[in-house]
């Protein structure tokens, strides 16, 4: 594992806390939804570049990618990591974030098409990194999401065991507009502690646009108060779906796509 000098680490460290997301989460956010991918059916988030400043350092989180492929009826496996790169300070870069998880829809609902709340479940294993934290973790999250006329509501309750083996909890709530527009603007705000180690308050707003049935863009403005320090971030990217070779069905967006109930 990399050394880095004293001048440096503290910004490191700071952005591996930022940027270690306690879950995997659909674009723009760190939280997710209560929908999965359509059985056969590849989701696959892609922010191309990122940038976050946190006290006079500065680094680049690019790329960032989750890989979400529906297996089963109601089930989804979620790959997911990222590279953080220092812009100043010095230090190498990193990837991190790094996980394997798997999904699942407890109870259909608005987000399957059907009437009431979408309940989803989704746990697994937090992943070594390379220049970055090497322990292996695991994370559960529980998930509520409801649509109504003015837009939908998605609540994250989660519970991990940190790389470093370090309990920690995770609460999140999610506002999208009506699914009727066409750009939908979107707000964030979680509640992040690991014991013993540190506190995080998280702030996000942005907006997603809906290209197409299986192509949505986005981009957001999030600033968070960790330890007592303020960062700030500027998330931007995009989400498409296909089918599996062979599966001549229409795509159904999961989570990632807040129109049809989002895949991440």
């Amino acid at each position: 594992m990399t050394r880095f000098s004293v001048g440096t680490g503290w910004a490191i460290v700071t952005a591996l806390c930022v940027c270690a997301q306690p879950a995997v989460a659909y674009r723009p956010f760190d939280g997710t939804d209560a929908g999965v991918a359509d059985l056969n059916e590849v989701e696959i988030e892609l922010q191309p570049f990122g940038w976050q400043r946190a006290g006079s350092q500065s680094a680049a989180v690019a790329p960032f990618v989750v890989y979400n492929y529906g297996f089963a009826d109601r089930w989804e496996a979620v790959l997911q990591t990222e590279m953080l790169s220092p812009i100043t300070g010095g230090g190498e870069p990193s990837i991190q974030a790094t996980g394997a998880f798997l999904k699942y829809v407890v109870k259909p609902g608005v987000l399957q098409g059907q009437s009431g709340v979408s309940i989803a479940t989704e746990f697994g294993p937090l992943l070594p990194g390379i220049n970055a934290d090497p322990g292996v973790g695991f994370s559960w999250a529980g998930i509520v999401s409801q649509r109504w006329d003015w837009g939908t509501a998605h609540f994250n309750v989660e519970t991990n065991l940190t790389r470093d083996h370090q309990a920690e909890a995770f609460l999140d709530l999610i506002l999208e507009g009506p699914i009727t527009w066409k750009v939908r603007p979107v707000f964030e705000t979680f509640y992040d502690k690991v014991w013993t180690e540190s506190e995080s308050r998280s702030v996000l707003v942005g907006a997603i646009w809906q290209v197409d049935h299986d192509l949505a863009l986005d981009a957001a403005f999030r600033y968070a108060i960790v330890d007592g320090h303020p960062v700030n971030e500027i998330r931007a990217g995009l989400t498409f779906a296909f089918k599996e070779e062979g599966d001549k069905t229409p795509t159904k967006p999961g989570v990632t796509f807040g129109n049809w109930g989002l895949s991440r």
